[in-house]
């Protein structure tokens, strides 16, 4: 087991690899066909764009909802940064680290928060045990083939009775050219994301769906994908300025209704907030 304050596994012999601005576990990790020069574009898009604003605030409201006394968060699969540096704004108390399998992404997270200690490794290998009062892992298990084997490593990285919150594309049905471009394994279903959950030693806080108010349009966005046989996500960057705000103002709604109560069984996405149960121990993958 690797331990924080030597970084060396006793067993063996393992240690991490320094790099500028943060430490690699996985710093011969092969790229599995993603494409590193995404994040730029990312970068460049997320600040305002209805889709990324609109899930961090319901993020936010997740937290402030069933963690609000966190003091420590770790988000796995971080991309850029843009969800840990909101949260680091909004929990100016909180200890904040962040990871991610892909080089690339390392300096744009430095910029955006740099006061939260960054991590290169695998999610299937965390190097931390009963660490955090809260782990996020947003839009990030439905890339990796083993969910269970990394659900696992998160509940061994929490404190007791720690949180996981996570977010994940809902309905099979919805599959699409860009679930390809993503190297999305799976769409999620309510059933089967509660049932891994629980496999995993964690007892279900809230499991909500959203992007419901908007699903029509993602049907119908994913029936003219289909048919055009587009297949390049940076296309749903480039909306209008005008159809982003409209965008927005439906999000917004949506989640004021998540806020009171509402709860949808169809949505593009949903919101799994989760505790670690101190005594389930988590379930070999």
């Amino acid at each position: 087991m690797l331990t924080e304050a030597t970084w060396a596994c006793g067993e063996c012999g393992f240690t991490p690899v320094d790099k500028p601005g943060y430490t690699s576990f996985a710093d011969d990790v092969a790229d599995d066909g993603f494409e590193g020069a995404f994040f730029e574009a990312l970068a460049k898009h997320e600040p305002g764009f209805w889709w990324f604003e609109s899930r961090n605030d319901l993020i936010v409201w997740a937290l402030r909802r069933y963690v609000p006394s966190m003091t420590s968060f770790l988000e796995v699969g971080c991309g850029t940064g843009f969800v840990v540096s909101r949260l680091a704004r909004e929990f100016p108390s909180a200890r904040f680290a962040a990871s991610e399998l892909f080089a690339e992404a390392m300096p744009f997270v430095s910029a955006r928060v740099p006061q939260a200690a960054l991590y290169q490794f695998d999610a299937r290998e965390l190097p931390f045990r009963e660490e955090f009062d809260v782990i996020g892992a947003f839009d990030v298990i439905e890339h990796i083939d083993e969910d269970e084997r990394v659900l696992a490593e998160l509940h061994r990285a929490l404190r007791p009775s720690g949180c996981i919150m996570l977010t994940v594309p809902q309905h099979p049905f919805l599959w699409g050219p860009s679930d390809d471009f993503a190297h999305h394994k799976r769409r999620y279903t309510r059933g089967l994301l509660q049932e891994r959950l629980q496999r995993a030693g964690f007892r279900l806080l809230t499991l909500r769906s959203f992007v419901s108010l908007l699903m029509p349009l993602q049907i119908l966005s994913r029936f003219v994908a289909r048919r055009r046989a587009i297949s390049d996500p940076r296309d749903e960057l480039r909306v209008s300025a005008f159809a982003n705000r409209v965008l927005a103002g439906v999000m917004s709604a949506e989640r004021f209704a998540i806020a009171a109560g509402a709860d949808s069984p169809f949505g593009g996405s949903l919101l799994a907030v989760a505790q670690r149960d101190p005594m389930v121990p988590a379930m070999s993958a």
